[in-house]
């Protein structure tokens, strides 16, 4: 008897749990892949909740979601270790811990204290997936691999590659290319010598895209040589299935890198719920289906897409973000005036 009450104890508890999230709405701002139809309803079956997925494809519009209503118009973001600092420093996240996520010690030993997800001592966000985001090239239209970023600069690709159309990264890779230490932190000078070769790259007559789908679209619509894959091994499945002949390096300068986490926001109306959903997407169901759906490795597992001389700059907040952004938008719509 004392068993059975036990029992229904514990079936009374998560029934009521259940209830109480039913009466709640979470709302999820994540990357397009991250948050698939079907596995929003599965947890939607399990918590008995329901939920919103609002997508993003740039950096800048995240933080443009995210920054106009001091971040209460979602509950969980997935967001780049770079962008989170912000987030921090606003005080926009809460902390995080294992008792609230238990299948945080289902992580791999090299995200478990993952960079830029600790603060003062304090986990801010668990790890879920990441990608470098090299060169790639049309075997096609090049017949050896390319070694260096700088062939987005040859003149005779010109009209013939493709960017990123987001703000920072473009000012990264620029710094890479002129052999910076610190590709996220640009001093004055070094700011206005990459300004210069970005406008010389911007002359190379590049299409722009902000989507791996819209990556797609331009190779089918165009003569696409080189392209900066910032979405890496996801972006180059996607253009494998779609029949083109592609191969990816990390070029000699090295490549920028991406670790995207889940994070749950200060206002979060239910932080129970953001919790049970964080704690679901390290469920090996769902994090394998990253790797098949979107070719995308997950945090569980251990990385085997990498070469030991590799060399990845993990993304971290840079040195001005808003100034970053200005100068890209001048050059983008081909104002060159004022820009020095």
């Amino acid at each position: 008897m004392r068993t059975l009450r036990t029992l229904c104890l514990i079936l009374l508890c998560l029934c009521g749990t259940q209830l109480l999230w039913a009466a709640d709405t979470l709302r999820v701002l994540a990357w397009p892949g991250y948050a698939d139809p079907d596995l929003v309803a599965a947890f939607e079956q399990k918590s008995g909740a329901r939920v919103t997925v609002t997508l993003v494809d740039t950096d800048d519009a995240m933080w443009d979601m995210l920054k106009g209503n001091d971040g209460r118009d979602f509950d969980v973001v997935a967001i780049n270790t770079a962008e989170l600092q912000r987030l921090i420093d606003k005080q926009m996240v809460q902390p995080i811990t294992a008792a609230e996520v238990p299948n945080i010690r289902q992580l791999h030993a090299r995200f478990q204290q993952a960079n830029g997800t600790l603060r003062n001592g304090k986990r801010y966000a668990v790890p879920y997936t990441y990608s470098s985001m090299g060169l790639i090239y049309n075997k096609r239209l090049v017949p050896e691999a390319p070694s260096s970023m700088t062939a987005l600069w040859e003149r005779k690709q010109r009209g013939k590659i493709a960017l990123y159309e987001g703000s920072s990264h473009n000012f990264s890779i620029t710094a890479l290319v002129m052999g910076v230490p610190d590709p996220f932190k640009l001093d004055a000078e070094q700011f206005r010598e990459a300004v210069g070769r970005l406008v010389a790259l911007r002359s190379n007559r590049p299409f722009f895209y902000s989507s791996p789908e819209q990556a797609v679209a331009l190779f089918k619509e165009h003569e696409i040589a080189y392209m900066f894959g910032n979405y890496g091994s996801q972006q180059v499945s996607l253009l494998q299935k779609a029949g083109f002949d592609v191969g990816y390096v990390i070029p000699k300068e090295g490549a920028l890198a991406w670790l995207d986490c889940w994070a749950v926001l200060r206002h979060a109306g239910n932080p129970a719920l953001a919790h049970a959903w964080i704690n679901y997407m390290l469920t090996p169901e769902v994090s394998q289906a990253l790797w098949k759906r979107q070719n995308l490795p997950n945090t569980l597992e251990a990385p085997t897409n990498l070469r030991p001389q590799d060399k990845l700059f993990w993304l971290q907040p840079v040195e001005d973000t808003t100034l970053r952004n200005q100068y890209w938008s001048r050059i983008l719509s081909g104002a060159r005036r004022g820009m020095y």
